[in-house]
């Protein structure tokens, strides 16, 4: 088939312009990755005296990316430019939060649990808040 009867719509894109595209999210990828991998999770040692304390963290991270690509495409006659168009984006969210710590001494290692008393206190408040909810509606008669 000659390049005047070809459909502009059964052209392929060019894989130059796709590779770009991949290899951008594939680095975007990894930047975030290496931001939650293990040494997000595990602090750095730090020796006190005879021990050696090792701190952890929990790590919550989600993120999204989009891309698309047009390979440029002209009807046959057209006078436009034959351009490739490439755009994408992405986002994400992550936080940490100390969990425990790993004492390692001569008598043995033991993992000691880091307190959230800020998370304990919201727990407390949202149940009281629900406790106190359910017994204004079955004071009222409302609940079935």
């Amino acid at each position: 088939m000659s390049d005047e009867t070809k459909h502009p719509l059964t052209e392929e894109p060019e894989a130059a312009g796709l590779d770009k595209g991949l290899n951008y999210m594939q680095d975007s990828i990894d930047a975030f990755l290496e931001k939650t991998g293990v040494d997000a999770v595990y602090g750095p040692p730090v020796k006190d005296g005879d021990a050696l304390v090792i701190p952890m963290a929990e790590v919550v991270s989600t993120a999204g990316w989009g891309l698309g690509y047009s390979g440029g495409m002209t009807m046959p006659g057209a006078q436009l430019d034959n351009t490739d168009g490439l755009g994408g984006g992405g986002g994400g969210y992550g936080f940490s939060r100390p969990v425990a710590v790993i004492i390692s001494t001569p008598e043995g290692v033991r993992v000691e649990p880091v307190v959230d008393v800020t998370k304990i206190g919201l727990a407390a408040l949202t149940v009281f808040g629900f406790m106190f909810s359910m017994m204004a509606r079955i004071r009222r008669g409302k609940i079935s």
